[in-house]
């Protein structure tokens, strides 16, 4: 607009009021297509051309060929290079066409203007030109700050598709941290000797989760890093430390001489775990031997950390997956069911008194979708059900009997018994969802009266046991039977034994236990004839 002004006030300078004002309004008509859609790769560059072509024809209507209109073709040819296509490239070949077709229409003029007059319209064109160059330029710096770097969507993907590959080739093909840590026990214990021995790492706040342990018999492990202790030192100041004060709960107020190492698995400048070995031998933890032990933790602390991350992902990934069901489904298929149920509602509303048999079928019919209706809602609470950081295991599993106890008309018995130490998250979420799955089948098909939920929470032990007074695994059907083996899966990824049996005098129990590796059994199911 502004080079348009400065072009009109040359034109009433330099000629005839009217003849500026005429080529004045044909530029302006010229300059709406370019103006109202200057990217449009149609009406934009025909109004560029238009733009020119009135330039070159209000030049060449000037009796004495002055050039009052030749500052308007840096307009045109800085609107080729800003958007005269997709890439730069094209609007500088669309700059320099238009530059063309300028000096061609000028050229016609020069044989009559002389000297003086060519000398002004390559001017102008080679200034129009510089513009366009310089716009192109300004373009590139624009596109340049406008995009941003790498997406964290993108990155991410490209980040899971690398993890992805190098899980394929890790030995066993696994990322588990429980199975990584019991292999570094094992390590660990080829170089020191150990009565006692676990993996510990971060469980939120200043408490630490048990991974593994290896110990002839349950061991009560100190967890907390607000005390004054080996572990808290090894964990702030990353190196190793001994102890002749056992770190077993249950074996620190036992007499006799105790030796305890506490090496830290440091991952770059953070720790990610700790190990822990005792020995009821005083004095069994030379410099030499920590050492040895140090080096084993440091080659097994990069296999932990990734571990770690991975189990992380999966678990942020799984939850939103359920989260998106539980919207979808809601939403979704429970809405319409509901509305189902409202126009059968409707349809009986309707029906005369003498309609017996079609509103018998139609009351039928409302009930089976109250029923589906509360599956639904059932399912849904199942899928946004998480183990709260606060709450711990056996609350969250208490909330999901009271509530499909109360749906159901069970009458449901808890026994609760849990520590202050936690599991590590993705173990508590499976536990949660075989608690689940349990319940879930005593309520659907066992046709009980009582339901009995049984947690005690010590880590890295756990016991879970899920009984009903129903008839049996026998009467299981098929999605039933699918529940047993989605169960035993979810058992088998933490490395906990499942147990499926007969309860006298009739009923079903299912149990899952958590244990260290010297406790652990196979999965065994036993079925109610």
């Amino acid at each position: 607009m502004s080079v348009f002004v400065i072009v009109a006030g040359l034109g009433l300078t330099a000629t005839g009021w009217w003849h500026a004002l005429t080529w004045c309004a044909l530029l302006a008509a010229a300059t709406i297509p370019g103006t109202l859609a200057p990217a449009h790769p149609v009406i934009g560059r025909l109004g560029r051309v238009a733009e020119v072509a009135v330039v070159v024809l209000g030049t060449a209507s000037a009796g004495d060929l002055d050039g009052w209109m030749l500052p308007y073709l840096t307009v045109p040819l800085g609107g080729a290079a800003l958007f005269g296509g997709a890439k730069i490239r094209e609007g500088l070949i669309e700059a320099a066409g238009l530059a063309v077709l300028a000096a061609g229409g000028l050229a016609t003029l020069i044989p009559r203007g002389g000297a003086d007059f060519a000398i002004i319209a390559v001017e102008w064109i080679a200034l129009a030109v510089l513009f366009a160059l310089t716009a192109s330029w300004l373009r590139r710096a624009l596109q340049a700050s406008a995009t941003p770097g790498p997406q964290p969507y993108e990155e991410a993907t490209a980040l899971l598709t690398q993890l992805r590959a190098v899980a394929r080739q890790l030995p066993g093909g696994t990322l588990d941290p429980g199975g990584i840590a019991t292999h570094l026990l094992d390590e660990v214990r080829g170089h020191a000797a150990a009565e006692r021995s676990a993996v510990l790492t971060g469980g939120g706040g200043n408490r630490l989760v048990i991974l593994a342990q290896n110990a002839p018999d349950r061991v009560d492990w100190e967890t907390s890093l607000e005390n004054d202790s080996a572990l808290a030192d090894a964990w702030a100041g990353q190196q190793p430390q001994t102890s002749s004060r056992s770190l077993s709960r249950s074996r620190s107020a036992a007499l006799g001489p105790v030796s305890v190492l506490v090496v830290p698995l440091v991952a770059g400048v953070r720790t990610v775990g700790l190990i822990v070995m005792e020995t009821d031998q005083g004095g069994a933890y030379t410099p030499e031997v920590i050492g040895e032990v140090a080096d084993a933790a440091a080659a097994g602390a990069l296999r932990l950390e990734t571990a770690l991350l991975f189990d992380e992902v999966r678990s942020l990934a799984t939850t939103e997956e359920r989260q998106r069901l539980a919207r979808e489904i809601h939403d979704g298929v429970a809405q319409e069911l509901a509305m189902v149920g409202y126009g059968i509602d409707n349809a009986l509303g309707l029906l005369p008194p003498q309609a017996g048999e079609a509103a018998e079928e139609l009351r039928d019919l409302r009930t089976e979708v109250t029923r589906l209706i509360t599956e639904l809602r059932l399912s849904l609470f199942e899928l946004r059900s998480e183990v709260d950081r606060h709450g711990g295991l056996t609350a969250a599993i208490a909330d999901y009997a009271r509530t499909v106890g109360a749906s159901a008309g069970l009458r449901v018995h808890l026994s609760l018994d849990e520590s202050t130490a936690r599991l590590p998250a993705a173990t508590e979420a499976e536990l949660l969802r075989i608690a689940q799955e349990s319940i879930t089948n005593a309520r659907k098909h066992a046709r009980a009266d009582n339901l009995w939920v049984t947690c005690e929470v010590d880590p890295p032990y756990a016991r879970i046991e899920v009984s009903d007074d129903g008839r049996g695994i026998s009467g299981a059907g098929a999605d039933g039977r699918y529940g047993l083996t989605i169960m035993s899966e979810r058992a088998e990824r933490i490395r906990a034994s499942l147990e499926i049996r007969p309860r006298e005098p009739h009923g079903t129990t299912v149990a899952v236990i958590l244990a260290a590796p010297t406790a652990r059994g196979s999965v065994h199911t036993a079925d109610e004839n």
